[in-house]
């Protein structure tokens, strides 16, 4: 499968029988050209895994691209053509198998309201958690690997990486760091024996 990371949370994922985009916010880049899409996929309602303004212009130009979308993030799309995926739901996305996990976003703090968040498990191979530690529920080759939030400690993040023991994986959600690669270290000298940290070089495919 190749894998594109756009930063912070956006990765487009070309399994060769389909192109997904997943979390095209705010705080991404470089998603705005692409074409051929089969899907757009959305973790959560967040400005910074789904930029409103770049949306539409995106859907534009894949004009064929499903737009997936937790039910949360439905309630933001009146007028906008879309899917709800809810936990526990399986689709087929142009010859690629999507499976929906999870349920809610990790707490930020007790005051702030719990938000619906999916995880996409592609091809039961790649998982992408959105904003939260959800577990597969069988082993995964790929883990895109949430680095830092105001939801998330390092402690907390390599005990999930310990508990998926991926293969492979691959650090995402870092734009609110002012030096991520020194979490990337963590994740390296902490994660699980068998366990190799890539981190993609931005708009640029690769093969995992």
């Amino acid at each position: 499968m190749q894998i594109t990371h756009f930063g912070h949370s956006c990765l487009l994922l070309d399994t060769g029988a389909a192109r997904l985009l997943i979390d095209p916010g705010a705080f991404s880049k470089g998603f705005e050209s692409l074409t051929g899409l089969d899907a757009v996929l959305v973790t959560h309602q967040h400005f910074d895994h789904l930029d409103a303004e770049r949306l539409g212009p995106l859907l534009a130009a894949n004009p064929d691209a499903r737009l997936i979308v937790d039910p949360g993030t439905a309630g933001q799309l009146a007028g906008v053509a879309h899917e709800v995926a809810a936990p526990g739901s399986s689709l087929q996305v142009a010859g690629a198998t999507l499976d929906v996990l999870g349920g809610a976003h990790a707490v930020i703090h007790p005051d702030i309201p719990i938000v619906a968040n999916n995880a996409y498990l592609v091809d039961g191979t790649h998982l992408h958690p959105g904003d939260a530690f959800t577990l597969p529920t069988q082993p995964v080759d790929v883990l895109f690997l949430p680095t830092g939030a105001p939801w998330l400690k390092v402690s907390e993040a390599v005990d999930y990486l310990r508990a998926v023991n991926p293969r492979t994986a691959v650090p995402i959600h870092e734009a609110v760091l002012a030096m991520p690669k020194m979490v990337y270290g963590m994740f390296e000298a902490l994660g699980p024996d068998g366990t190799t940290v890539r981190v993609l070089d931005r708009e640029v495919a690769t093969t995992l």
